[in-house]
């Protein structure tokens, strides 16, 4: 049993959205992913996505994405991204799974879980571009929420009864750390807690980043998709 990371498939079955405004990447990504995804994923493998699974602003808009994605190889573990409007409450998302038989898809919010021998923990986190941000957003209190869900699920990880020696691993949506922001909250409980690698999404366009960086002894690592060109990489 393996477990994989990709973040940002940006589904839209019901909602069209052009993603080739990011690159010619973007071109038949859907397509792409699924292939690519089943070529590597097997039923009994974990695969993380922390973030932006649908461009549906509704659950009603975004049940299509979610049924494509439990059709796909594997356990799914998803995380909440920015784009991610459809997830408005938590307990109409798992109604929703429960209602329509998906049962391959959890929920990573304010929980953990053990696999594989690894922790899993990790929230949506905080980067602050002032072009994207909503308009009269307030970033630090956004960036002191988030710096709370994570040592929520920190700690859940933490709690969990089997694993207690297992490595922890964090997953983002915004990266903790890119080009001159450091998400300070973030990047200061990864350290408390013995946190030493994350993975994180997001970012997209953006070629030449390494594939893994290191940042006051955390190793952090981009999982966008089109970074990945669409194939889930190899956790552990």
């Amino acid at each position: 049993m393996a477990l994989y990371c990709l973040a940002d498939t940006h589904f839209s079955e019901s909602v069209p959205k052009p993603m080739d405004v990011f690159g010619h990447r973007w071109a038949d990504y859907t397509a792409k992913l699924i292939h690519n995804w089943n070529a590597v994923v097997r039923d009994e493998d974990t695969v993380i996505l922390p973030g932006d699974i649908s461009w549906g602003l509704t659950m009603e808009e975004a049940a299509e994405d979610l049924k494509l994605l439990h059709s796909l190889n594997g356990r799914k573990i998803i995380g909440k991204g920015n784009h991610d409007l459809w997830w408005q409450s938590e307990k109409k998302v798992k109604d929703f799974f429960v209602a329509n038989g998906i049962d391959s898809i959890s929920l990573l919010h304010n929980n953990a879980y053990s696999l594989e021998g690894k922790r899993i923990c990790g929230s949506r986190g905080w980067y602050y571009d002032p072009k994207q941000s909503p308009e009269g957003a307030d970033p630090e209190k956004i960036a002191a929420r988030e710096v709370i869900r994570t040592e929520l699920s920190i700690k859940a990880a933490l709690a969990l009864p089997e694993g207690q020696e297992d490595e922890l691993i964090a997953f983002f949506h915004f990266p903790p750390v890119y080009r001159d922001f450091v998400s300070r909250g973030i990047v200061d409980l990864m350290k408390q807690y013995g946190i030493t690698r994350c993975y994180y999404g997001h970012i997209h366009g953006v070629y030449d980043l390494p594939p893994t960086v290191e940042f006051e002894g955390i190793t952090m690592s981009c999982v966008s998709a089109d970074y990945l060109r669409f194939t889930p990489l190899l956790v552990s």
